[in-house]
This record gives C-alpha cells, sequence and structure tokens, in this order.
C-alpha cells in the first residue's frame, strides 16, 4: 500500500472511532431536580407588569418552588403595559398552590368586585403556606377578608381605594412591605421585588437571599420599615 493510502486509512480510522471514545469521557449531565412545591402568580387582565416579573426573577432561584401562573380562565392575560403572558392554570384545574401572590395594577379596581376571584383566593387560602401581594394586590386580598386582623400595605399612591375595602385591616402606611404571619403583603410596584427577597430568606436564609440579589445587580432595601414613600399618605387621603 502507497504512503499516501496507508495514511488516508489511519485517517478515516480515527475519524469514525471518535465518536466512541468521545461518548465514552463524556461526562453525563445530572438529571434536574424535580421542585416539589408551586408557587403561584395570579393574572388578570391589566396587571402592573413589574409587580409580576420583578419578584419573579427573584423567587426563580428557589430550590424547591416552580412558578406558575393561573387566571380565571386560562388563556392568555394582558398587563397593564400590553405584555402578553399565557397563563399554566385556569381557577377550575388549578391545583392547591403552596405559595399564592396577587400583583397590583388598574386591574385590581375590577377584581374586587369579582366574586369568583374573590373565592379562589379564599378556597386557595385554606392551603397555603404563605399568601402575598404586590402594590394593590393587597386590596383583593382585602376583599376577600383574608386580612382581617392582619397588618398589612400597599400602595402610598393608591392608599385610599386599598384601604377602604376593608377596615378590619390592620394598614401600615409606613412599611416596604409586612409580614403578619403567611400573610405577606408589599407597598407599591418595584417594592415587590424587596418583598420576594425577604420571603427567600425566610424559606432558605440570608445568605441564599442575598446572593439571589447580588446575582440581579439589585440593591436590595432589607429593611421593611424603611419606606421612601410614606409621607405621601397624607397627600393621597
Amino acid at each position: 500500500m502507497k504512503p499516501s493510502a496507508l495514511l488516508a486509512s489511519i485517517a478515516f480510522a480515527l475519524l469514525a472511532s471518535a465518536p466512541a471514545s468521545l461518548a465514552q469521557t463524556a461526562p453525563v449531565a445530572a438529571p434536574a431536580k424535580v421542585k416539589s412545591k408551586t408557587l403561584a402568580i395570579v393574572l388578570f387582565p391589566r396587571f402592573e407588569t413589574l409587580d409580576v416579573f420583578g419578584p419573579v426573577e427573584m423567587w426563580g432561584r428557589l430550590d424547591d418552588y416552580e412558578i406558575v401562573t393561573v387566571s380565571e380562565h386560562g388563556g392568555t392575560i394582558t398587563s397593564a403595559q400590553g405584555i402578553d403572558t399565557v397563563t399554566d392554570y385556569s381557577f377550575d384545574d388549578a391545583p392547591q398552590f403552596d405559595i399564592l401572590m396577587i400583583p397590583g395594577g388598574m386591574g385590581t379596581r375590577t377584581e374586587v368586585n369579582n366574586p369568583v376571584m374573590l373565592e379562589f383566593l379564599q378556597k386557595q387560602d385554606e392551603g397555603t403556606e404563605y399568601t402575598t401581594s404586590v402594590c394593590t394586590g393587597a386590596a383583593v386580598l382585602a376583599k376577600a377578608g383574608l386580612l382581617d386582623g392582619r397588618k398589612a400595605t400597599s400602595n402610598k399612591m393608591a392608599w385610599s381605594f386599598v384601604t377602604n375595602q376593608d377596615n378590619d385591616v390592620l394598614w401600615q402606611p409606613s412599611a416596604r412591605w409586612v409580614e403578619d404571619g403567611k400573610y405577606v403583603t408589599s407597598s407599591g410596584i418595584s417594592a415587590g421585588i424587596d418583598m420576594a427577597l425577604a420571603l427567600i430568606e425566610d424559606l432558605e436564609g440570608r445568605e441564599k437571599a442575598e446572593n439571589v440579589a447580588k446575582v440581579a445587580e439589585y440593591i436590595w432595601n432589607d429593611d421593611p420599615a424603611d419606606d421612601p414613600f410614606a409621607v405621601e399618605v397624607a397627600e393621597t387621603n
């Protein structure tokens, strides 16, 4: 056999055996961890976009919670800013969730008078570990009677609207977020991110919460009493 033919035969043999060799030495990917709990975001038309996706950005790093969305009829829900989100469940086919969060937005003005929404929240609340809200989502929780006798807060720009939903709530006019038992409510819009990190701290510890904030390059306001917008309350009532 000519040298050139011999070299070609050797090269072909090496190429033919390469995939098998690589397959034998390539590391096997670890199976994805199955998350055993669910954290559900309740969506409705004209929800506030950051109320949802700010906390979701943080909660997405929880080790044991799958994040899902739910709405009254399922399907696509459009935010106040025109962002469409396809929900995972309708109220009719939703399982029991471990953590529930309802955002705010102009749509809450409708939802406080939606008996189907209020009944769904009441039913889910019976089995949740935490029931939470961002911004005027607290108005809907209050209207459902879930915050009676509890401390809670909300968006200071919509203070009168929210607090008028239920006089039995111990409304806190100066709070970035409030925890009372399993109920966690935040002030307006961006405050939901601070609340979300606080919930991570409750669930998985301070170090985890700080790391999540660092990865997001977010400066966490970790003091719930530090509410730079509390002064606005007097001007809106």
